[in-house]
């Protein structure tokens, strides 16, 4: 069974930075999905955290419908992520309401009407293709495990506000990092804050503090772009320096371990060796691990294979774990390079699954240009 992985397509976002949203940039995905038998969503397919479901909602229905064509007859598996973690949150709150539940695996198979009455609204605009929802992931092939990659927060040391959400709750819920063994256990740390911030995002459009905007202009400001790197002013340094002192506090109150270090080599090894982390703590030791999340697509050429070996926060390898990331569909300018495709953070990519051998990184909007993807071309 040939399988395809799209990740990241956060639909409704109010930067407009969704490309899909788009019908241009949808061919390239729709040709690539005519020559699959399956395609899995893989988490932040809406964005639900900038405002009301029904913006996302309408936005995404294009999307579905032209998806559900492309498909016809054939397997839509829809995961959810921390950006729409509303597409599966009413399940797992009845099930919280059972006398006795099944413990969390690490695959839970359901059906649209069992997740939540938005997935299931999203498969009637799918259809004719046959959709399905699976959380926290699913297992592609024996040796091939897929899931959004949200419980990487948890031990990630770039200190994001999602980060920092989750270490306090962490601490009052008395579950540090170095506890967390089990899908239970992500859950029970994780859940709270995910639901909090889309029950904020239910009534209003939220700010920026809530909705992820602000962690990346965060990181322009201290310098984390390349392209402001050169002549920092005093302010500039001074915020750095006030940063650096913030971290060390953060540390000391419990909420750490976090590093100061936000440059774009640090992103890629944290987000990594985070990964790492879980996919030991869950028992997916041997196995191909394929996420999203942090946009990051990769292995790319040039890449240093030993950090997609499932490296831990030891940094020491994971006994043959490789880690592969579906990358994004959305268009952040702060994370791109002038020149279109160069950027591993460059929207359009993808992973290929195939029966036999290792999954397959493609980049399908490598020729596009910046002013077909940004979003002033709308």
């Amino acid at each position: 069974m040939r399988t395809l992985i799209v990740s990241d397509l956060h639909l409704g976002s109010l930067s407009r930075s969704d490309v899909l949203r788009h019908a241009e940039p949808r061919e390239p995905l729709l040709e690539a999905i005519a020559g699959v038998d399956r395609v899995i969503l893989l988490g932040d397919v809406l964005e639900l955290r900038h405002g009301p479901p029904g913006e996302a909602l309408a936005i995404a229905r294009p999307f579905f419908e032209d998806v559900g064509r492309a498909l016809a007859g054939r397997e839509l598996v829809v995961i959810a992520g921390n950006h729409d973690y509303a597409l599966i949150a009413s399940w797992l709150a009845g099930r919280d309401e059972q006398e006795d539940p099944e413990r969390l695996d690490v695959e839970q198979l359901l059906a649209p009407e069992q997740a939540s009455p938005m997935l299931q609204r999203l498969a009637e605009w799918a259809s004719p293709a046959r959709v399905s929802a699976a959380y926290p992931g699913t297992w592609v092939r024996s040796d091939v495990y897929a899931t959004h990659g949200h419980y990487l927060d948890c031990h990630l040391t770039v200190p994001t506000l999602e980060r920092l959400s989750l270490g306090a709750m962490g601490r009052l819920m008395n579950r540090p990092p170095r506890a967390l063994a089990s899908v239970e256990d992500y859950e029970a740390v994780s859940a709270p804050v995910y639901t909090w911030k889309h029950e904020v995002a239910r009534h209003a459009r939220t700010g920026v503090a809530l909705n992820g905007i602000g962690t990346v202009d965060a990181w322009r400001a201290l310098g984390g772009d390349r392209a402001t790197r050169p002549g920092r002013s005093l302010r500039r340094r001074a915020l750095i320096g006030g940063f650096t002192l913030t971290v060390a506090a953060l540390n000391r109150a419990g909420l750490g371990p976090l590093r100061a270090d936000i440059s774009p080599g640090e992103l890629r090894r944290a987000g990594l060796r985070a990964m790492g982390e879980v996919a030991v703590r869950l028992g997916l030791d041997d196995s191909y691990v394929v996420f999203g999340h942090t946009h990051r697509a990769g292995p790319l050429p040039g890449d240093r294979q030993i950090e997609w070996q499932g490296q831990r926060q030891s940094d020491a390898p994971a006994a043959g774990m490789r880690l592969v990331n579906a990358g994004c569909w959305t268009y952040d300018a702060a994370f791109l390079t002038a020149m279109p495709g160069e950027s591993p953070y460059w929207p359009g990519s993808c992973v290929l699954v195939e029966d036999s051998g290792p999954p397959l990184l493609m980049r399908l909007l490598r020729e596009h240009s910046h002013a077909q993807l940004g979003p002033l071309s709308a």
